[in-house]
C-alpha cells in the first residue's frame, strides 16, 4: 500500500487486538489519551484523529465501533476512487468491516487483517461476493485499461454470468460455464474492451525519452504514441518514463509522464553512461553536451532492469528522442529518483479543523517537514514518525533553502507555515530563492523541483471570523515589522490606508525591542477615523488560550498587544452588533441603502445617494418607480 496505514483503539478492551494488528502491519499502535495503555502513541479525540488521517489520504484502521469512524469521516465523502480505505475491526478481533476504500485496497487489508486475527472479513463489494475479488483492482503491476466498464461486469457475474480469463490469471479466480460470460483479458497489445470484456496490461515496459529545452509536448507525446504503435503496445501496459535528472522540469516530459499516469524516474549521466555498452545508438554529440551517450535509450534499460531488451530503440523528431525497452515481468519497483516536490503549506492559525484536507494530504504523504518547531508541533498526530526539521525564529532564509535542496535530492518536503505560506510567510522567499540565477539564490538541481502551494486559513480570516463579519468592505493588511521593511515604507502604507479607510489587519504589531510603531500607526488612524472605531485584538487564534477582546481606538494599547495578536482595526463604517453572547464586529457594504430602499436601478447600476452600485453575481434591487433619476444619468 502506497501510504503507511493508521491502527487506533480508542478503549482498553480492543487494546489487545489492535497491538496484533498493528505489529502484523509493521506500523506504530495509536490509543485514546488516558484510556489505553501501552499504545506507542496517543490522541485526545477519536473523531478528530480519524477525520484528520482520513483526510490526509491515511488508510484508517479503528478497533472500535464503526460508528465512531461512519461519524468521523462522513463530512468528508466524495469520490469513491479517491477515499482511503476505512476498516473497522470488532473489539475481541472477531469481525473485520472494510467500510470504505474496498476498491483502493480496502478489501485486501480486510482480508489480510482477517487472516492475522482469525476473523471473519465483512465485505459487501459485489465483485468480491461474486468471484471474491474487485476486478476494478487488479493486482500491483497490472492496469484495467476499461475502468468504467468494470461495475457492469461485476454486475453481470453477480446476477450469474458466466466467466473467461484469456492470458494469464492474475487473480486466481475460476472460470465458468453461464450465459453472456465476462473475458478477463489479460493482454500487452492494444485491445478493445466493453461491459463483457475487461482488457488487464501488465506494466513491463519502460519509456525513455529526452528533449530540446522547452520542446513542445505535442511533439513528444505524438513520437511516443507512434513509437508504441510501431511495437503493438499499449499506453496502459507502460511502467515508466525515465530521463536524465537535467531534464527533471522539462514540460514535455512532465506532460508525458501526467498523461501516461506513470511515475517520472531521474538518473544521473554517470548512471546513463554505465548502460553504454547496451545502447543500440551511442552518441559522442550528446556525451559531449551531457556527459552519457544516450538519453533515452539509457533511460529506458536503467528502469526495465539488467534482464530488459529494447522493443523500440531511439526514435527522434526535430526535438525529441524517445526509445523502449520491456522487462521480463511488470514492473513494480523503480531505480532512478523521483522529481522531488516541495509542498509550500499554510496550516492556519493552529486549529486542526481550520486546517484544509489538501494540506493535510499534502503533508501526510511528505517524507520531511521544515519549519519552525512550534508549527510542525502543531501538526500533532499527523508530524508523528517523519523526518523534521525544525529551524527557529530568524531562521527563514535558512529553512527555505534547506527545504528546496532536500527537494533536489528527490525528496517529498513540505515547508510548514503557519496561517498561509502565502501571507507573510515562506512562499515570496522561496520563489524568490528560485528566481536568482546567481550565487545567492539555490542549486541548479533545486530549480527543477516541483513547487506546490496550498492555500491556508490566514490569521487575517481567523480574527475576522472570530469577530464577525469585519472584512465586509475594503480591507488591507500591513506588517508592522521594520526588520525587512523600511520604517519609512510603513508609515506611508499607513497614511495611505488611513487616508483611504481601508480596514486594516496588523501583522507583527510588536516584538520585545519594537514597541512603537504599533502606537504610531494609532496616531495616524486617529487623523482620519473616528475616536470609537471598533478594534479587536485576536492572540493565539484556534489554540486553547485564545484570547479575543475589543477596544475603542482610542483606548489602543501597546502593552495589551504581543506577536501573537492580530490587531483588526475598523473603518470609519465599522460597527460593533451587541448580541446576547457579546459583541460582533462588522463593515457594512452598503445594503444598507439597499434595504431602506434608497436605490434605483439603471441597467446593471444602481444609484442611491449620488453612488453607483454593482449588483452581487446579476442580482437586482428593486426599482422604486417614484425616484427620479439624475439629469446627468
Amino acid at each position: 500500500m502506497a501510504v503507511t496505514p493508521v491502527v487506533m483503539v480508542v478503549s482498553s478492551a480492543g487494546a489487545p487486538v489492535a497491538r496484533r494488528v498493528a505489529d502484523a502491519l509493521g506500523v506504530p499502535l495509536w490509543g485514546r489519551e488516558g484510556r489505553v495503555e501501552g499504545a506507542d502513541e496517543t490522541f485526545a479525540n477519536a473523531l478528530h484523529f480519524a477525520r484528520d488521517m482520513f483526510a490526509a489520504g491515511r488508510p484508517v484502521i479503528g478497533i472500535c465501533a464503526s460508528g465512531i469512524l461512519v461519524r468521523a469521516v462522513a463530512p468528508l465523502l466524495g469520490s469513491k476512487m479517491a477515499e482511503p480505505p476505512v476498516v473497522s475491526v470488532s473489539d475481541d478481533g472477531a469481525v473485520v468491516v472494510p467500510l470504505l476504500g474496498g476498491h483502493r485496497g480496502g478489501n485486501r487489508l480486510a482480508r489480510q487483517i482477517a487472516d492475522v486475527l482469525g476473523a471473519v472479513p465483512a465485505v459487501t463489494t459485489a465483485g468480491d461476493i461474486a468471484i471474491g475479488v474487485a476486478l476494478d483492482a487488479p493486482p500491483e503491476g497490472y492496469r484495467l485499461a476499461n475502468r468504467g466498464d468494470a461495475q457492469a461486469a461485476m454486475a453481470a457475474l453477480v446476477n450469474g454470468a458466466g466467466l473467461v480469463v484469456t492470458g494469464p490469471n492474475i487473480f486466481g479466480v475460476e472460470p465458468k460455464e453461464g450465459a453472456g460470460a465476462v473475458e478477463l483479458r489479460v493482454v500487452e497489445q492494444p485491445w478493445e474492451g466493453g461491459p463483457d470484456r475487461l482488457v488487464y496490461h501488465p506494466q513491463r515496459f519502460c519509456i525513455g525519452v529526452g528533449c530540446a529545452r522547452n520542446a513542445d509536448p505535442d511533439e513528444l507525446w505524438t513520437l511516443v504514441q507512434a513509437s508504441l504503435r510501431e511495437a503493438n503496445i499499449a499506453p496502459g501496459a507502460v511502467a515508466a518514463v525515465g530521463t536524465i535528472e537535467l531534464k527533471a522540469d522539462e514540460p514535455a516530459i512532465l506532460a508525458l509522464a501526467q498523461r501516461l499516469d506513470v511515475p517520472l524516474r531521474l538518473f544521473t549521466a554517470e548512471e546513463l553512461e554505465a548502460q553504454a555498452d547496451y545502447l543500440a545508438n551511442p552518441s559522442d554529440v550528446v556525451f559531449a553536451e551531457v556527459g552519457c551517450h544516450g538519453v533515452s535509450e539509457g533511460a529506458a534499460l536503467c528502469l526495465a532492469g539488467p534482464e530488459s531488451h529494447f522493443e523500440v530503440t531511439k526514435r527522434k523528431t526535430a526535438n525529441t528522442t524517445c526509445a523502449i525497452a520491456a522487462a521480463p515481468a511488470p514492473v513494480t519497483e523503480f531505480t532512478g529518483r523521483p522529481r522531488g516536490k516541495l509542498s509550500v503549506v499554510g496550516i492556519g492559525p493552529g486549529q486542526a479543523s481550520w486546517r484544509t484536507p489538501e494540506v493535510s494530504r499534502l503533508i501526510s504523504q511528505a517524507e520531511e517537514l521544515v519549519g519552525y518547531g512550534l508549527y510542525i508541533d502543531l501538526l500533532g498526530p499527523l508530524a508523528a514518525g517523519k523526518h523534521r526539521a525544525d529551524f527557529p525564529l530568524g531562521g527563514e532564509e535558512d529553512r527555505c533553502r534547506y527545504a528546496l535542496e532536500r527537494a533536489a535530492e528527490g525528496r517529498n518536503v513540505a515547508l510548514v507555515c503557519s496561517g498561509d505560506a502565502g501571507i507573510y510567510a515562506m512562499g515570496a522567499l522561496v520563489f524568490e530563492l528560485l528566481n536568482r540565477s546567481d550565487d545567492t539564490g539555490v542549486s541548479d538541481a533545486a530549480r527543477r523541483v516541483e513547487v506546490v502551494c496550498s492555500p491556508g486559513v490566514s490569521a487575517l480570516q481567523a480574527a475576522a471570523a472570530r469577530a464577525g463579519a469585519p472584512l465586509g468592505h475594503d480591507f488591507c493588511a500591513i506588517s508592522l515589522s521594520d526588520l525587512l521593511t523600511p520604517r519609512d515604507d510603513i508609515l506611508r502604507r499607513l497614511r495611505a490606508a488611513a487616508e483611504g479607510d481601508f480596514v486594516i489587519a496588523f501583522y507583527n504589531p510588536v516584538s520585545k525591542t519594537r514597541r512603537t510603531l504599533l502606537a504610531e500607526a494609532r496616531e495616524i488612524l486617529l487623523q482620519h477615523r473616528p475616536a470609537d472605531t471598533p478594534v479587536m485584538l485576536a492572540t493565539s487564534l484556534g489554540r486553547p488560550e485564545e484570547n479575543l477582546r475589543y477596544r475603542r481606538l482610542d483606548e489602543l494599547e501597546v502593552d495589551e498587544v504581543d506577536m501573537l495578536t492580530v490587531v483588526l482595526i475598523g473603518s470609519s463604517n465599522s460597527q460593533l452588533a451587541m448580541l446576547g453572547e457579546g459583541p460582533r464586529m462588522y463593515t457594512p457594504r452598503g445594503y444598507a441603502r439597499r434595504i431602506d430602499g434608497d436605490l434605483v436601478e439603471v441597467g446593471n447600476r444602481h444609484i442611491g445617494s449620488g453612488a453607483l452600485w454593482e449588483p452581487e453575481e446579476g442580482g437586482a434591487a428593486p426599482v422604486r418607480p417614484e425616484a427620479g433619476l439624475p439629469r446627468d444619468i
